[in-house]
């Protein structure tokens, strides 16, 4: 999580004296976000940040194949809201995978120095913090991420306005390459239980636990599943899960448990 502060007076000023004059803050905020405008999608710039080559692009085409519109079909949009990615082709669907895994992503989840609008009036306000969410893809250093940030933000920021910018978070994880034995597992697994082949879908996700497991355990084989999706709602007051897909699911772990148990014998 990263925190940025946009001072751009001393005091708060009159609308009417201040407005024209002096920027206000929300202004300043906007124009600080350190992106590349191109065809309506915003892409962050940050060192290391670029996809890995090809065989992303035919992973994420692969799921994309197999998920269709469901790729984004169960976000709660509202009203005629589309996806930040033009819906063309499945070649769309296979983007919006890259977004939400493999490109930095940045969202504002908090404010203050604001007022409610009820109680807002015709004055320009002195500061304004704002909380923002920036997720990074699983094999790009958030130190690093966090240090591009705070120059791309302080720098030269817009009218010369004091811009501070505090920033820590923690990296992603990029599991290892499958071990034969897994691979064939993971195959033999999903045909029994859903009469078809493996296939691999990456999450982005602020837990920074897998990436303590990888750490610490380099060598170590990984399998990572869940039950989300279609007819399933994770951490909302409603939460459920699809039960006949986690029963499924339980199989498949079942079945490489016990392949992982044979070879250890």
């Amino acid at each position: 999580m990263e925190y940025r502060r946009v001072r751009g007076r001393l005091r708060g000023a009159r609308r009417g004296n201040g407005r024209g004059g002096a920027s206000s803050l929300i202004r300043l905020l906007v124009t600080l976000r350190p992106v590349n405008q191109r065809r309506r999608a915003v892409h962050l710039q940050l060192p290391d940040a670029a996809l890995p080559g090809r065989l992303l692009h035919r992973v994420g085409a692969r799921a994309a194949a197999i998920l269709g519109d469901e790729t984004w079909s169960g976000i709660p949009f509202a009203g005629n809201t589309k996806p930040s990615v033009p819906k063309k082709s499945n070649d769309s669907n296979a983007e919006l995978l890259l977004e939400k895994t493999w490109r930095p992503q940045m969202a504002i989840t908090g404010m203050e120095g604001y007022p409610l609008p009820a109680d807002g009036g015709n004055v320009l306000l002195p500061y304004s913090t704002a909380k923002i969410s920036l997720r990074l893809p699983p094999t790009l250093d958030a130190e690093k991420a966090c240090q591009a940030m705070k120059k791309a933000l302080e720098s030269d920021p817009p009218y010369n306005a004091v811009v501070e910018f505090v920033a820590g978070g923690d990296n992603g994880w990029n599991a290892p390459s499958l071990a034969p034995w897994l691979e064939a597992s993971l195959n033999h697994a999903s045909q029994a239980a859903f009469g078809k082949p493996v296939a691999f879908h990456g999450e982005g996700g602020s837990i920074p636990f897998m990436a303590m497991l990888g750490k610490k355990f380099p060598n170590t084989q990984f399998v990572v599943a869940g039950v989300l999706g279609p007819h399933s709602n994770a951490h909302g007051p409603n939460e459920f899960l699809h039960i006949p897909f986690a029963k499924k699911l339980s199989a498949c772990i079942a079945a490489i448990l016990g392949d992982h148990a044979s070879r250890a014998a």
